[in-house]
């Protein structure tokens, strides 16, 4: 059988799975999904987030009859490459991978190499309704790739900076301003080096505050003009290094590294991608109770992590189940909790009953972590290969031996 007849071939299967695959018809999955076991491939690397993913699955086996079974892993890369290899082998049903935890390129990987369930399950989902797609742009364009209903979102992430108030400096409002901040506060900042994904972060914040267009970052990078467009952020940087921490000569590994050199008084401003971040950090003794957040007004950084099911998932009605109850009001409750995670929901308060508000509402979010709706603007992530680029340059200019 030559290409074109296989192409055409995987494409009738995958319109009839679709076909076959009615989530409108909800009573129907459910009934489907019991006794099925989900096989969920995600980060292992949290405790909490593991307790969570277990406090979840058992939720599901008890009201639906849903075996979910965490597949821990070390990169979400290690489950795309599984499925690479399956759809390769031919194996296009019964799928080892039912549900995969996911944003980002390896998404893009995804949804480009048609490893992806159809589009569309997502916004099908029952609670879907209770989704804050509106004000949250990153739950429909995942690194600015269109979702296009073949992710459920599962959290946020935002970038936030602290301080430690005791100490009685002035924060810094801005890129531009921060810039400034250093000369006139020299050796009290720096960044974990790319490609830590903090420091990579920290980069591309810098830039979108930056560049003059910024619907450019929305784009591939274009390697005509990529040194044109980033000329503004390394003179930026190039002003700044000299009075970062140890002049710039090196570098913290990580946010971890980063944190306890503020602990360590080394440093008067760390940075992370979670809200509650410094709250945990506080609640386990690792800062002082008098450290607070803090974000620019002009924005920051944000982006959504998701569910995604595999093409071939063997258990797709199971997975769907599991995905749906992953927005129920009640899992995004119990994960907002930051004595369980202090991952912020992706849920609209003003669609959820007034007593699910209140619930939200008393949630205590610990003492250092913003509130919603001091959190700011969310700026877009640049296009996946903008950090690449970004952290190539970084390491011509700036690279040393920490």
């Amino acid at each position: 059988m030559n290409k074109a007849i296989l192409a055409a071939a995987w494409l009738l299967s995958a319109a009839s799975t679709a076909q076959a695959l009615d989530v409108g018809d909800w009573k129907s999955i459910e009934e489907a999904a019991r006794g099925q076991t989900v096989y969920f491939n995600a980060w292992g690397g949290a405790r909490n987030i593991n307790d969570y993913i277990q406090w979840a699955a058992d939720s599901v086996k008890q009201r639906y009859g849903v075996t979910v079974i965490h597949t821990k892993l070390d990169d979400t890369a290690n489950a795309v490459s599984a499925v690479v290899a399956a759809k390769a082998a031919g194996v296009d049903e019964g799928g080892d991978i039912d549900l995969i935890w996911i944003n980002g390129e390896n998404f893009v990987n995804m949804k480009r190499q048609g490893l992806l369930l159809e589009a569309g399950w997502a916004q099908q989902l029952p609670n879907w309704q209770f989704v804050d797609w509106r004000n949250k742009p990153t739950i429909l364009t995942d690194f600015t790739e269109p979702t296009e209903g073949r992710e459920s979102p599962w959290g946020m992430a935002k970038m936030v900076f602290f301080h430690d108030t005791a100490r009685d400096v002035a924060m810094p409002d801005s890129f531009a301003e921060l810039v400034a901040w250093t000369e006139a506060h020299p050796g009290r900042f720096t960044y974990p080096a790319p490609p830590d994904f903090i420091g990579s972060s920290f980069l591309k914040q810098a830039l979108t505050e930056s560049v003059a267009d910024r619907a450019l970052l929305l784009k591939p990078v274009d390697p005509a003009t990529f040194e044109a467009t980033v000329e503004p952020l390394f003179a930026a940087l190039d002003r700044m290094h000299p009075n970062l921490w140890r002049s710039g000569k090196t570098f913290p590994k990580n946010k971890e590294a980063l944190r306890q050199l503020l602990a360590d008084n080394e440093v008067d401003i760390a940075f992370a991608f979670s809200p509650a971040e410094a709250s945990n950090a506080i609640a386990n003794d690792e800062l002082p109770d008098t450290v607070r957040s803090f974000v620019f007004s002009g924005g920051t950084l944000g982006n959504t992590h998701f569910v995604a099911i595999p093409y071939n998932a063997a258990a797709r009605e199971g997975a769907l189940v599991f995905a749906n109850f992953l927005i129920s009001p009640e899992a995004q409750l119990r994960k907002q909790d930051p004595t369980v995670w202090g991952d912020p929901t992706v849920l609209d308060m003003a669609s959820l009953p007034a007593d699910l508000q209140a619930q939200f509402d008393a949630l205590d979010l610990g003492i250092a972590t913003l509130k919603p709706s001091e959190l700011g603007p969310t700026l877009n992530e640049p296009h996946a290969s903008w950090m690449e680029e970004l952290e190539k340059e970084w390491t011509r200019r700036y690279g040393v031996a920490n």
